[in-house]
């Protein structure tokens, strides 16, 4: 590449990450973002990223943060996905049950979003998580929410005047007053037609790994109308102390739904075989982990999952972070009970290793990793005393090298003093070709909200992240 289009990019990179920062933050090190592509696609075009803004509180005039759990279907079936997403609505724990529950419709143009707030306040208390299904049959998807001030809360789609009519909704008396709810998700356990509830409780907001009382995983039958209290039956699976997911996978590979769970305080993963049939009934297995030595003593929660076959045996296997920083894949032995040998990916030191997503961003046909961290320093300002060596908020992939036990390159795309960059959908918003994606951010008071990664292909390297906003938290280098 010619020397003057370096500089030309490097001064272009500089414009655009820097506004609103202080000479002190781009001197010494190159900022993350200013940093020039290197990674390309299977086409040989190099790779980087651009920042596009769904929701926050500029664009939707509501004052959400804390923003967490996200996922998309067409709600009013226009033949345009939307997007539910969910905002705690906290800069620190105080208590307060507040938060937002958010929709975004789309359209054909990605920066063109309807934006409704589907609840707020009490009844959407530290909105966690989320999950979409139809319930009562109509055609229609029903959203599911977990709030960890100590409910569940059903909405049932009005069907195609989704944006403007009324969505009734209940929290169920069986899913409620009960403790925190972490996850939710939906699941056909018994295949009917019919989706169950399945969610963990973590008993409170904060999630102590130093608690020892046990509280449930269960899940939810729902018999009639699911705007009837009468029709949510609880069916406790098991009891640990903090479970931090249940989520709903084929592991065994025998055509209906497992769940894979896991305990925070008791920092340890066990799954629950579905025996098949009409009557839903689960048996539960260990899972015990093998490592070498090299690892030495490991630490695993398994907040968020991702489920691939990654040395091709025909088994799944799982992803998930270890000692909170390190990404690393578990292989599915031949025998449920037999230990499950670890691997490693790589590492987002300082950072988390926490919002984990599964797709091929490269195009050569192998599945990469996309991840995202939590900044751990103020929540509503970018503090003096943060640095560049604590945990910041950053986005980064890694590319599958072909080879799962080979080493995979790390990408990072953006750090930054503040965000908590947690659920990303992998999809090709703008019908290009190549992979984008859809998140929530938060940890960055007044910049919560939604956004959408667009992948930028380029015959040149180029800055490897371009801002949505002339104004935000600061970017930084790497230690």
């Amino acid at each position: 590449m010619r020397r003057d289009l370096i500089l030309l990019v490097i001064a272009a990179a500089l414009t655009a990450t820097c506004l609103g920062c202080g000479p002190a933050e781009v001197a010494g090190k190159q900022t993350v973002g200013e940093t020039l592509s290197v990674a390309r696609a299977a086409d040989g075009m190099y790779i980087s990223w651009r920042e596009h803004i769904i929701d926050d509180l500029e664009v939707g005039g509501v004052a959400i943060a804390g923003s967490d759990g996200l996922e998309m279907a067409d709600l009013d079936l226009d033949g345009h996905e939307d997007i539910v997403s969910v905002h705690e609505s906290d800069t620190q724990y105080d208590g307060v049950p507040d938060g937002h529950i958010r929709l975004a419709f789309g359209s054909e143009d990605p920066d063109t979003w309807t934006l409704a707030t589907l609840a707020e306040g009490e009844e959407a208390g530290a909105a966690e998580d989320v999950s979409i299904a139809d319930v009562n049959g109509d055609g229609f998807p029903d959203i599911v929410a977990a709030c960890e001030f100590e409910h569940l809360i059903y909405f049932q789609n009005p069907g195609k005047d989704a944006r403007s009519a009324e969505w009734k909704r209940l929290i169920p008396s069986s899913a409620s007053g009960r403790g925190s709810y972490i996850r939710v998700f939906f699941a056909d356990f018994n295949g009917d037609g019919k989706p169950e509830v399945v969610a963990p409780n973590k008993g409170s907001q904060a999630g102590s790994r130093n608690e020892t009382t046990l509280r449930p995983i269960s899940w939810y039958e729902i018999e009639g109308d699911p705007l009837e209290d009468a029709s949510w039956k609880e069916h406790e699976l098991v009891r640990v102390a903090v479970p931090i997911n249940s989520r709903p996978v084929d592991l065994d590979a025998d055509g209906d739904i497992d769940i894979l769970a896991a305990s925070r305080a008791e920092a340890r993963l066990f799954w629950f075989e579905n025996l098949g049939g009409p009557e839903i009934k689960f048996r539960e297995h260990r899972i015990e982990i093998s490592v070498t030595e090299e690892y030495g003593a490991i630490h695993v929660t398994g907040f968020m999952f991702g489920f691939l076959d990654f040395n091709g045996d025909s088994r799944l296997d799982v992803l998930l972070s270890e000692g909170r920083s390190n990404v690393v894949w578990l292989e599915q032995p031949a025998k449920y009970d037999d230990p499950w040998a670890m691997h490693w990916i790589g590492t987002m030191e300082p950072e988390s290793a926490t919002g984990l997503t599964i797709t091929d961003i490269d195009s050569d046909g192998d599945q990469d990793l996309f991840c995202g961290s939590y900044s751990r320093g103020p929540r509503d300002h970018d503090g003096t005393e943060v640095t560049a060596e604590m945990a910041l908020g950053r986005l980064a992939w890694f590319e599958n090298p072909g080879n799962a036990d080979d080493p995979w390159d790390r990408h990072d795309i953006t750090r930054r003093k503040r965000g908590m960059f947690d659920m990303a959908v992998a999809r090709d918003l703008d019908g290009d070709g190549d992979v984008d994606f859809i998140g929530t951010r938060g940890n960055s008071v007044p910049y919560d909200g939604v956004y959408w990664l667009e992948q930028v292909r380029t015959q040149e390297p180029a800055a490897m992240f371009a801002r949505a906003r002339e104004t935000d938290s600061r970017e930084m280098p790497l230690p």
